[in-house]
């Protein structure tokens, strides 16, 4: 660490002059803090940070010395002077560790201001450096008490970014004989409880600690076979929020681990939102959560977020970037550059090769790739999916039929991801008068959706726009949210009322007590929009159970039979069908020379790997839990 450090200056020295004053530098994580008590000198030559960035390969933080720091009082006060009122500042507290100023606002551009104009004045007039971060446009208390945790422990933050440095940036001695390897810990022929562990001579990472929600058994993935203790572990990278892939991090650091997560600031919020969720319902269902809110809020502590396409050491032999999966909101597919050039990894993750209404469209393009980890949810050579417009008829179809003879409509989502999708398609019939029914939206989605306008970046031009306007689709007219579970049953009383709720596969929460009030209704509807899991409720009912036992308010066991109906509507789905996985590989750039096929159920994913490589010439293989796989 001692000659990364001196590496680092003697590359500033030779870049920066000496009218610069720096004071001292710092390696906090992957990164780098420059303190100078002369900030204006970098604002007069842009080109020092940006030269001492490309030189370093790293992120570089410019920051006031904390001698120049003005009383937090008086900084607050000048702020909000220099500020214009537009900008709508929600909250404004100070991090002295990093010499930092937060301010949270509505329009963050005005706060940053023309060519940085504001922000740099902001830095001169008070020597904080501003983080400046978007606040929701539509209330999210998650979001509120992550930010608020975050700033917390700041102190405890920066140690821990030191020490992450410390073995970011360790020296070892390389070799062309090094080798690396993947273990396949859960998610390979299943779709749940995603966990790959690679590793070579220096570095042991996870990729995804997932969950399998559905299972009564074997719902956790195979830490065990890794026979050695989870502190020993160097990092994990989570390539999105949903359960399956970061259900039991928190589990990692009730067992020792003290590592950092990398993933993508919005993955941060929403995993932490379902996490919290996970030991909720388990408590209501009088069972014991594998990890506790402690847990959880000590994992939050170790994220480091990253940008799509930021390239990051994450340690001596492995540089991790992040790239847009379009799955859900901060959904990453992972490259791994591993050694000097000696292999390259890309791991989907869970991605949709499609059009959707809330994303951009999934990245292709790589530097270097010899081995892919791909999904195959619908890999299968029968899984497809309608197109997106037959999708989107279909769904209004049997809305109109259900309003028509004054039934209820439940539609099970996942509270992130398929929730704010299906909004949207519901609030663009409305928008279009094809549509003129009281949306309701209750459980986590109202949550979810407040995290989506943080990050209108992250969406569709059109969605960011309409967010950054102050007209986000999540709270148009047509939706009423509910809190706490109130007025369910005023609502149910209602006729023709369509009910968004989770969770998607009916395994608990708000979408369950709907469909035990809604099931023998032979004028409601139940729809499904997105892939049921296997053993679920959901999977149940889609397969055409018609009567389960169920225990009423007495605490006597009845028979509930289901007389509502019940529809799939394909064409949803955050996940790419078999069409859409082979022109992913077909247009995948660089061809991988090896395919490792995972999250699929065992028919589909040998299915979709006999494919791969009948088509394409690949080697492509679909892992079996527990396996493992030389790369090099």
């Amino acid at each position: 660490m001692s000659k990364i450090i001196d590496q680092l200056k003697e590359t500033v020295s030779s870049i920066l002059p000496e009218k610069c004053e720096v004071t001292k530098i710092e390696m906090e994580g992957p990164e780098v803090a420059i303190y100078t008590k002369n900030p204006k000198s970098f604002f007069e030559n842009e080109n020092f940070v940006a030269k001492t960035a490309f030189e370093l390969k790293k992120r570089v933080n410019i920051r006031t010395d904390k001698s120049l720091l003005l009383d937090q009082k008086e900084a607050e006060a000048k702020a909000r002077q220099i500020v214009p009122e537009d900008a709508d500042i929600k909250e404004i507290y100070f991090d002295p560790a990093f010499s930092e100023m937060t301010i949270e606002s509505i329009k963050p551009g005005l706060v940053i201001g023309k060519g940085g104009e504001t922000s740099k004045k902001i830095i001169l007039e008070t020597g904080w450096t501003p983080n400046i971060i978007r606040a929701p446009t539509q209330t999210s208390d998650i979001l509120k008490g992550i930010r608020h945790q975050l700033h917390k422990y700041s102190d405890e933050r920066k140690k821990i970014l030191k020490e992450a440095a410390e073995k970011i940036y360790a020296d070892i001695d390389q070799s062309p004989k090094d080798w690396c390897r993947v273990v396949a810990l859960g998610g390979f022929k299943q779709v749940g409880r995603s966990c790959i562990f690679l590793e070579t001579p220096h570095t042991k990472v996870l990729m995804d600690c997932g969950i399998n929600v559905a299972a009564h058994s074997e719902s956790f993935p195979y830490l065990n076979v890794l026979h050695l203790p989870l502190s020993e572990l160097d990092a994990v990278v989570v390539t999105h929020a949903h359960l399956d892939h970061s259900g039991f991090i928190p589990f990692l650091f009730k067992s020792g681990f003290r590592g950092p997560i990398y993933c993508t600031p919005p993955t941060r919020d929403l995993m932490t939102l379902l996490q919290f969720d996970y030991i909720d319902v388990l408590a209501k269902e009088g069972k014991d959560a594998p990890y506790n809110e402690k847990d959880v809020k000590e994992s939050l502590k170790y994220c480091i977020p990253r940008e799509y396409r930021e390239v990051t050491d994450i340690a001596p032999d492995m540089r991790l970037t992040l790239h847009n999966a379009a799955h859900i909101l901060g959904s990453a597919s992972v490259h791994m550059h591993i050694g000097e050039g000696a292999h390259n990894l890309v791991y989907t993750g869970d991605m949709k090769y499609g059009f959707t209404r809330l994303f951009n469209n999934v990245d292709m393009r790589y530097p270097r790739l010899e081995t892919l980890i791909i999904e195959s949810t619908y890999g299968g050579k029968d899984a497809f999916q309608p197109n997106r417009q037959e999708a989107e008829d279909s769904l209004l179809r049997v809305v109109k039929e259900t309003v028509e003879r004054d039934g209820n409509i439940l539609i099970p989502v996942f509270a992130v991801g398929r929730g704010q999708e299906i909004m949207l398609v519901l609030e663009n019939f409305y928008r279009n008068g094809l549509l003129d029914a009281k949306c309701y939206v209750d459980g986590m989605t109202n949550e979810a959706s407040g995290i989506h306008t943080a990050y209108p970046e992250y969406l569709r031009k059109g969605v960011q726009r309409r967010i950054l306007q102050n007209d986000s689709p999540f709270t148009a007219e047509i939706f009423e949210s509910i809190k706490n579970g109130k007025n369910r049953d005023e609502i149910l009383q209602e006729k023709g009322v369509v009910i968004i709720a989770s969770s998607g596969m009916l395994t608990g929460g708000a979408s369950v007590r709907y469909f035990y009030k809604m099931a023998e209704n032979q004028n409601d509807s139940l729809i499904f929009v997105g892939y049921q899991g296997e053993g679920t409720l959901g999977r149940k009912i889609q397969g055409g159970l018609k009567s389960l036992p169920m225990t009423d308010e007495k605490g006597k066991t009845k028979a509930l039979n289901i007389n509502m109906r019940v529809e799939t509507v394909d064409g949803f789905s955050g996940h790419s069908d078999r069409d859409q996985l082979m022109a992913y590989m077909r247009n995948l750039k660089p061809k991988p020379k090896r395919v490792l096929v995972n999250h699929g159920e065992r028919t589909r994913a040998a299915d979709f790997a006999r494919s791969i490589s009948a088509r394409y010439k690949i080697s492509a293989t679909p892992m079996d839990n527990l396996e493992a796989a030389r790369l090099k």
